[in-house]
């Protein structure tokens, strides 16, 4: 399931890219890297990935609302998302569903279950 399986994470903060990246690829994941919201539609314009990880507070168009959009359009619609986000209060995982994410992981990341956890929304995205 892994290989080439293709992962993007937008997230703004490179030292977050650079953890998020180096645990999906050494779990044998393709990863690709947006820091904003334009960059990652940029990407999508090209590559279909099998799962977006997606940073909650963006610079400019957030995370949520980069969500909501891609939902809305038919050609990315289909891609599973999950939130990430170091806002971890009640009602934050909330309202990442309601934005059409399918689930939600707290930063800062456990390196130790983020490959497991990424691969159980993978697993979960699957069609039987």
């Amino acid at each position: 399931m892994k290989n080439g399986t293709l992962i993007l994470v937008v997230e703004d903060n490179e030292a977050n890219q650079l953890l998020a990246s180096s645990v999906l690829v050494r779990e044998g994941y393709r990863v690709e890297l947006a820091g904003n919201a334009k960059d990652a539609v940029d990407l999508l314009t090209t590559n279909r990935p099998d799962l977006i990880l997606m940073d909650v507070q963006l610079p400019g168009e957030d995370g949520l609302g980069l969500t909501r959009r891609l939902k809305a359009d038919p050609k990315t619609a289909m891609i599973p998302i999950v939130a990430l986000t170091a806002h971890a209060m009640v009602g934050d995982r909330e309202e990442a569903l309601a934005a059409g994410c399918v689930g939600y992981i707290a930063k800062p990341i456990n390196t130790r279950t983020f490959g497991d956890q990424v691969r159980q929304y993978i697993i979960e995205a699957t069609p039987a």
